[in-house]
Order: structure tokens, then sequence, then C-alpha cells
């Protein structure tokens, strides 16, 4: 199976980093994000990517294109006709596919211009800015179950206290914990698709989240998987700095992987 991550917005809200790179070359420990997010696809066997990429789409293809020398220690004899020998040479099982998917393409134009590196296969997609602890393979278990074309993994981001109900008296009613419906459950990517959802977006101009999944809703052929472990966006140069700290802790609630 492949995983879609969508890269090529311009990240106007971290302008901080993104007016020298695309948001998801945004490093969170000195790896960018995008980078993490793969990592926790290929945890559960999915090395298949292809990014769709616009905004200074050549920063990805040139981090991928150099990834060994990122990861290797590396020896570089001048006196010797400019060598280089790569040493501990380090590496990923991922195949990637780097598409140019145009500067202003919308969410859903960007879907649309890869499904010839899909096929007619069934296929994750995901945002390339945010992470999380998701159970890729309960996830994909539970698209496969429910038969529909699409599967969205939702999560309450907001509402992480106790929960107080007010009865129909205007008294407190009862304490309680949260709940996962308690709050608004938002959609953080980590979704599966069946090839059909290509016909569902008519071109460059269409966001994905509109017409596209709305008609799906409206079809009842688009399930919610309520993700209840960890999950971060990476907007605000705050949201980064939170995410870095986590990091350096060594308690990364996203690193699945060894």
């Amino acid at each position: 199976m492949k995983a879609v991550i969508l890269a090529g917005g311009f990240g106007t809200r971290i302008s901080e980093e993104s007016q020298f790179k695309p948001k998801p070359m945004i490093e969170v420990g000195e790896r960018p994000i995008l980078w993490h997010i793969m990592k926790i696809y290929g945890t559960y066997g999915i090395n298949d990517f292809i990014i769709c990429a616009g905004y200074k789409q050549q920063v990805i293809k040139e981090w991928f294109s150099n990834y060994f020398l990122y990861m290797s220690d590396i020896t570089f004899d001048f006196n010797s006709e400019n060598q280089m020998t790569v040493h501990n040479r380090r590496s990923e099982p991922w195949k990637v596919t780097v598409v140019d998917t145009g500067l202003n393409t919308m969410t859903g134009g960007r879907v649309k211009r890869i499904r010839k590196y899909v096929d007619n296969e069934t296929f994750m997609l995901t945002y390339g800015d945010a992470v999380g602890d998701v159970d890729i393979g309960a996830l994909v278990d539970f698209h496969k179950a429910h038969g529909k074309i699409g599967t969205m993994s939702v999560y309450n981001f907001g509402q992480n206290k106790g929960v107080v109900d007010i009865a129909e008296d205007g008294c407190i009613g009862e304490f309680r914990e949260k709940s996962d419906f308690d709050g608004d459950l938002i959609n953080i990517g980590f979704m599966v698709f069946e090839p059909k959802i290509f016909d569902y977006i008519n071109g460059d101009d269409s966001v994905l989240e509109k017409e596209p999944l709305e008609t799906l809703v409206s079809e009842k052929q688009m399930m919610p998987y309520v993700h209840r472990g960890y999950w971060q966006c990476m907007d605000t140069k705050r949201e980064k700095e939170k995410l870095e700290v986590l990091w350096e802790s060594g308690k990364a609630p996203w690193k699945v992987w060894e």
C-alpha cells in the first residue's frame, strides 16, 4: 500500500521558517517533520511514498537525493582526486516519488495529479505537517472492514480536561472524565481511500475537504476512525517548539519506531 503525503502548501502561519523551505521540511530534532511522518508509516510496513510537492518543491527533491549523505559519516579526501568515502551507511527501505503538483493547486487537485502513481489500489493520505501515534495497522483493518470509499482519522484535540455536565434545572449534574465525543472532533489526516475517490475530484481548484469529502459524507461513503492517543500539528513556531521539547526529552509520543 502507498502513502500519499500532502507537502505543497506555503505554510504561511509559520513563515519564520517556511520562507526558506516548505513546511514539511521544517526540522524537529534535526530531521524534517516529513521524515517523522514517514517513519511512523514505515513502522507498519508502509514504505512506498508519494509526496505531493509544490512550494519550493526542489528542497524536498534535493533532500532525498542526498539522504544517504545526511544520514552517514563522510570522508572527503581532497588529496586523492577529491575522493569521497561513505561510512556507516544508513538508509531506509523507502521508495519515494516526489511529484510537483503545482504552486497554487488545492489539496484535492494535488491528490488528483498523483492518480497515475497510485494506480487502482487502496492508498493512504495524510498531511505533511502533523505527527501522532496513530495505529496504522488498526486504521487499515478498520477501513477494510467497513467497505466504504474513505476513512478519516478524527481526534478530540480541544477537550482534554474533566467534564462538568449541567442538569436541566441549571445545577451541576455530574462530574466525569471526558469522552472522545466531548468537544469537536477534528480531521487529523491519516486517511485511507479507495481509488474511487479520484472520481469525486474535479481539478486543481478542488479542495479535498470541501466538495469531494462532503459528497462522500452525503453518500455515506466516509467513515471516522477515532484516534485516542497523541496527535499534534505544526502550524506555528510555538507548536514546533512543543514538538522539539518532546523530542529532546526522549519521550516523543509519536516515535513508535525503534
